[in-house]
């Protein structure tokens, strides 16, 4: 259900208006199929209990066809009494005992002021005259556009907001037949709005939606009076949020580093103080997810424990407490006598994070984006979607207005992930945070450098000179302390001597008595009576892992060359040369020697926390912290210099100051 359409869940009263637009066909002929089409949806929404009230035109075709209409209108109505509306006096309506109401407007057009009234008008009178929850006007087109049909750039508009779009979109010609258009629509819709009776304007055209908008799924174009207090993605362009964080990072940017510390503290007190709340709303996601079947591992990083918000807080604040890291003078030359070159740090400008199931990435990523003085764009996955909503409210409701709490914007549909795609002059640095899909997609939809990692494939090798018990707590931590993790070992590669030995039985032990499940490669599984994995290229993400046997180190580093994502890979050896060539030769953003790969973490690097662990060559590697999120500029100061050919120009190049710490 959209966050905006939420209140259908309360409806049960519905006016629906179809106009004759969308009762007839372009020769004026009445669309028997479509009008039964409609019918039947009006007929399954009251036997579910709703009430229905139906305004039609009384204008449909001439002869017989309006005869053709009439006549299938009143066999849908079969037991339609005596009129029993009236309006200004005068009876316009019927209503049935089964609760469905029929409303013929040509029965009035007028009220008694003698101002002429169209259809669309009647059935916002009727809805309010009626007290009804909701009014639907049913059209020829998908509902309300920020511009002309013909225009490529017009967008549906999905909330209209009074505020924004009143002057603001130009509507076209009036409907092909009947009294309306949009214009019309548009008059009636506001109008009931603000009385108090939420609108939609959506198509009668397509199959079953009128289902869906009773069902809160973003159709059509929705009027309601809250409208305007309702700050999130789905009222504004993807260009307007981009430049509202743009702006705001310059503001941030020109305040104090102790100012950007004070926002910091006071996220860490507010994630503290505001920890039932966000306990209520994350067990709701965690609950919806359990219902809708999730695997485990999803559910697992969505769960935010009070242990978790705690360290959050903790985070947070070990950012707060970090040296100031914009305009950090990272060298300084002196290129000729009085002319000194400075290359400094500074931030990268708008960040857009796209993350899946763990709302924790959420809090971790604004702390960083704030430190860095960077805008930022966040858009969570659905199944997140109440944890997000009330963390991102925390975070933003300690943003001093100096600032602006649009510096963090928080996207709620996936469908306008495109649209932000496309803005490479505003947005500058994407980073996905999710599966090999996920960032597949994002790299070949986009022209914003992306930071990421598409698999966390980690590997584990253990040497023949390895320490057994300590070869044992480090596949155990590297599987076991949190399964669902990118860093998470995922495969298990064995020195065939150390495999011949009881060695690989004790740790097919281990592993099996802590609940994992063993694939094997084809030396592993001929061995071990395990099933034989289809490809050594996977990340299971749970209590699941791959084991397979080779020759030597090196096969071990061709192994991983070959099936590994470049995430994290560690030797567990005492041979200090075997150790040295694996270090040297891996090619992964981090490289361990007898030790976890779950110490692959911003937070346990130092970091503070991470946007995420990129698996890039350019710009950053590995977690990715505050430093990752900079980048740098050449700042020159003179005195009257210039080059003029070089003439009379004495260089010097002498380093003053070198990479700063």
């Amino acid at each position: 259900m959209d966050p905006t359409r939420v209140f259908v869940k309360n409806v049960k009263r519905v006016v629906f208006k179809v106009g004759t637009a969308v009762v007839t066909r372009s020769d004026g002929r009445l669309a028997v199929g479509r009008v039964g089409a409609i019918f039947e949806q009006l007929e399954a929404l009251n036997s579910q209990g709703y009430e229905i009230i139906l305004v039609t035109s009384g204008a449909v075709g001439a002869g017989r066809q309006r005869l053709k209409y009439r006549k299938l209108l009143n066999s849908s109505f079969a037991d339609l009494q005596k009129p029993q509306v009236e309006i200004d006096g005068k009876a316009c309506a019927a209503v049935g005992q089964n609760g469905l109401m029929a409303l013929y407007d040509s029965l009035f057009s007028q009220d008694s002021t003698g101002i002429f009234w169209d259809n669309d008008s009647l059935a916002a009178l009727l809805a309010l005259e009626l007290k009804a929850d909701l009014l639907v006007l049913l059209s020829d087109v998908e509902g309300l556009y920020s511009g002309p049909p013909t225009d490529p750039n017009s967008k549906l508009i999905h909330t209209y907001i009074k505020q924004k779009h009143l002057g603001a979109i130009t509507f076209g010609d009036k409907s092909r037949v009947g009294r309306g258009g949009m214009t019309a629509k548009v008059k009636a819709a506001v109008s009931a709005a603000d009385s108090g009776t939420p609108v939609v304007i959506a198509s009668g055209f397509v199959a079953g939606n009128i289902g869906k908008v009773l069902e809160g799924q973003r159709i059509g174009t929705l009027f309601h009076k809250d409208a305007h207090a309702w700050v999130t993605f789905n009222e504004f362009t993807a260009r307007e949020m981009a430049d509202a964080a743009r702006d705001c990072s310059m503001r941030l940017q020109s305040i104090s580093s102790e100012e950007r510390n004070k926002i910091l503290l006071k996220i860490a007190d507010a994630l503290e103080e505001k920890q039932d709340l966000i306990k209520v709303e994350n067990e709701a996601d965690v609950a919806a997810a359990n219902d809708a079947g999730y695997e485990e591992s999803l559910v697992s990083r969505l769960v935010l424990s009070p242990a978790k918000i705690s360290g959050l807080a903790k985070s947070v604040r070990t950012i707060a407490e970090m040296e100031e890291p914009i305009g950090r003078v990272v060298t300084k030359t002196e290129l000729a006598d009085g002319l000194i070159l400075e290359k400094t740090t500074c931030p990268l400008g708008v960040l857009l994070i796209i993350f899946e199931s763990r709302p924790d990435a959420l809090v971790q990523i604004a702390s960083l984006a704030i430190r860095s003085g960077n805008g930022l764009l966040l858009k969570g996955g659905k199944e997140a979607r109440r944890t997000n909503e009330i963390l991102h409210k925390v975070i933003t409701g300690v943003i001093p207005e100096t600032v602006g709490e649009k510096l963090i914007g928080l996207v709620t549909s996936k469908e306008e992930i495109p649209d932000l795609l496309k803005l490479d002059d505003v947005i500058d640095l994407v980073i996905p945070r999710g599966s090999n899909r996920l960032v597949s997609e994002i790299k070949s939809s986009t022209k914003i450098p992306v930071l990421g990692h598409s698999d966390g494939i980690c590997h584990v090798y253990v040497d023949t000179s390895a320490n057994m018990e300590m070869a044992k707590h480090i596949i155990m931590d590297s599987k076991l302390d949190y399964p669902a993790a990118c860093n998470a070992m995922e495969t298990l590669l064995v020195h065939k001597d150390f495999s011949s030995s009881e060695g690989l039985q004790d740790l097919v032990v281990e592993l099996s008595h802590g609940g994992v499940t063993l694939h094997g490669g084809p030396r592993a599984s001929a061995r071990l009576k395990i099933p034989e994995v289809q490809t050594f290229h996977h990340e299971y993400n749970s209590r699941a892992c791959t084991i397979e046997i080779v020759d030597d180190v090196k096969a071990a580093v061709d192994h991983i060359r070959k099936h590994g994502s470049g995430h994290t890979e560690c030797i567990i050896a005492e041979d200090k040369q075997t150790a040295e060539y694996f270090l040297q030769h891996i090619d992964s953003a981090a490289v361990f020697h007898n030790a976890s790969t779950r110490f692959c973490d911003g937070m346990r690097f130092g970091l503070g926390a991470e946007v995420g662990i990129s698996t890039s060559k350019i710009h950053a590697r590995g977690p990715v912290g505050v430093e990752g999120l900079l980048t740098t500029k050449w700042v020159l100061r003179g005195n009257g210099h210039i080059v003029k050919g070089d003439e009379g120009v004495i260089y010097t190049h002498k380093n003053i100051v070198s990479s700063a710490s």
